[in-house]
């Protein structure tokens, strides 16, 4: 691997065998110049892009924010991929370097972001949120920076994402805000509002996650036999009537259609909270 462009002392643009390739290794640059040759063992990451604006945006990444926040970004994205057995797409290397960068301009500006889905995250990616965690403690060691809990919660969503790759129904953000809706409406239903961060409230967002999981094939894991849906519709139909109503604002703002058995599970998830609360069992 010969060097055509050092990025900064971690990076540099190689060509290896006639292909283009941006290669990332502790101090591989350290007293290095253009046309020098790379040694391997010193090689931790290669990154060969497809997309061409992808590709230039990380060199110009790369080149231009300091090293030691992207040092700390491919600490948490080395340790999420340990932790998850997983190996990422390429593509989280720049979208968390960006937000991070981002994320410690605001916060030193003193500029604060509320994360109006950290309940849901902390509830539906246990896992990401333990990663986002660490990460909080990785920045502080780091760059002697605390960032609030509500950062620590986006970078489970952009750990999520790269894990799931967003999935068949678009986005970790998006599937979050689906089911915060989703709850809302249940509350709105039964006239209950739930405490945030209680055991009622993370077995309804849990429940409300199984409703609407799929397999690989866009086909629901956790469909109700036909005939329960038709006794469930008798047997619930004012609190199915108030699903139909909450399906349709789902529909109509994220273009999402439930189906009948989707609609029951919801009726039933709106009548097992009303039964709780009129037994003095539910807050």
């Amino acid at each position: 691997m010969k060097i055509k462009k050092i990025l900064n002392n971690n990076a540099v643009v190689v060509n290896d065998h006639g292909e283009e390739k941006i290669v990332m290794g502790s101090g591989i640059a350290f007293q290095k110049r253009k046309n020098d040759i790379i040694d391997p063992s010193l090689v931790e990451k290669v990154f060969i892009m497809d997309d061409p604006d992808q590709y230039g945006h990380l060199q110009e990444m790369l080149g231009t924010l300091p090293e030691e926040e992207i040092a700390a970004s491919e600490q948490i994205i080395s340790y999420a991929e340990h932790e998850l057995e997983v190996t990422f797409n390429k593509h989280i290397h720049i979208a968390l370097t960006d937000h991070l960068s981002f994320a410690l301009e605001r916060i030193r500006k003193g500029t604060m972001i509320q994360n109006t889905l950290l309940d849901e995250i902390r509830i539906l990616y246990p896992r990401e949120f333990q990663i986002g965690l660490h990460a909080k403690d990785i920045i502080r060691g780091a760059l002697q920076v605390d960032i609030p809990v509500d950062e620590v919660g986006y970078i489970a969503m952009h750990i999520h994402t790269a894990w799931k790759n967003a999935g068949v129904r678009g986005t970790a953000a998006e599937m979050a805000a689906m089911i915060r809706d989703l709850a809302e409406g249940v509350e709105q239903a039964t006239g209950i509002v739930l405490e945030r961060g209680s055991a009622n409230y993370e077995r309804l967002v849990t429940q409300l996650e199984n409703i609407l999981r799929t397999d690989e094939n866009g086909k629901l894991l956790s469909e109700l036999n036909p005939e329960i849906v038709r006794i469930a519709k008798e047997r619930y139909t004012r609190a199915y009537v108030q699903a139909i109503e909450i399906s349709g604002l789902v529909e109509e703002d994220y273009g999402y259609v439930l189906s009948d058995s989707q609609r029951v599970s919801i009726a039933m998830e709106i009548n097992r909270i009303n039964t709780r609360s009129t037994n003095g069992n539910i807050s």
